[in-house]
């Protein structure tokens, strides 16, 4: 399957999966993968490898921005075939154990059916994995504070609410911010174009997840890497504080 891969600065790609992206981080022949699309993604995410010059067996770490299916879909296959490390923020390593689950239910769902997007958007999520059932067996903590000595360099920066543990990445020198699900930039049950916070069923704790947006405008940036949407350039604080303004 073709992948949609857009190359955003050196070294640095932000993949479209079926509804969820992911990024790549290359360094000579070494990778940092961010997340991993759906389970369903997984061939696409493994052409994106290849296409940019990349292998499986070339990815330094998995990192995640939260342990819900449509991130963490591929992260035990690579672990368990390739001996990928799968690291996460402390708070988030039960959640990808499926200790726990911090997930929208089904019947939250069904009770936003009306709402434009959300049943297409939920048929796509059955038939991509979005309720199976995929802990990753060995998660782990960061293995250190601050910036990861991990191709790209990213500094982890905790930003609960869409999850407790939920982490957008930091890329200071490049001025890269990797957001995940904290600030999206778009999604197909959301007529918010540009930055904004994801639809309130999605959220663990929405409160959580609006302060977190203080949390992302005091960083460095001007290129931001959203979980879903297309890439957003312009001024890392400007967009995490309009998603704010939108979210009151």
């Amino acid at each position: 399957m073709r992948a949609d891969v857009h190359q955003v600065a050196d070294g640095t790609y932000l993949v479209h999966g079926s509804n969820t992206n992911w990024v790549i981080l290359k360094e000579e022949d070494a990778v940092t993968l961010v997340d991993t699309g759906y389970p369903g993604d997984r061939a696409q995410l493994l052409a994106s490898l290849a296409a940019v010059g990349s292998s499986p067996e070339s990815v330094t770490a998995v990192l995640i921005t939260h342990a819900h299916n449509d991130h963490l879909g591929s992260a035990e296959y690579l672990s368990a075939t390739y001996g990928t490390p799968v690291h996460l923020h402390e708070a988030e390593v039960p959640h990808a154990r499926r200790d726990f689950l911090h997930q929208v239910s089904v019947g939250t769902v069904l009770k936003n059916g009306w709402r434009p997007g959300v049943l297409p958007w939920a048929v796509h999520a059955l038939r991509s994995g979005g309720t199976a059932h995929i802990p990753v067996a060995a998660p782990r903590p960061f293995p250190t504070e601050g910036k990861l000595d991990l191709p790209g360099r990213p500094v982890p920066v905790h930003t609960p609410g869409h999850t407790d543990g939920h982490c957008a990445y930091h890329l200071p020198d490049a001025g890269v911010l990797i957001s995940g699900d904290a600030l999206v930039s778009g999604h197909p049950t959301s007529r918010v174009k540009g930055p904004h916070l994801l639809p309130d069923m999605f959220h663990h704790e929405r409160p959580r997840a609006v302060a977190s947006l203080d949390v992302l405008a005091g960083l460095e940036g001007d290129l931001l890497l959203p979980g879903h949407g297309p890439v957003h350039r312009g001024s890392v604080r400007d967009a995490a504080l309009l998603a704010r303004e939108r979210a009151l």
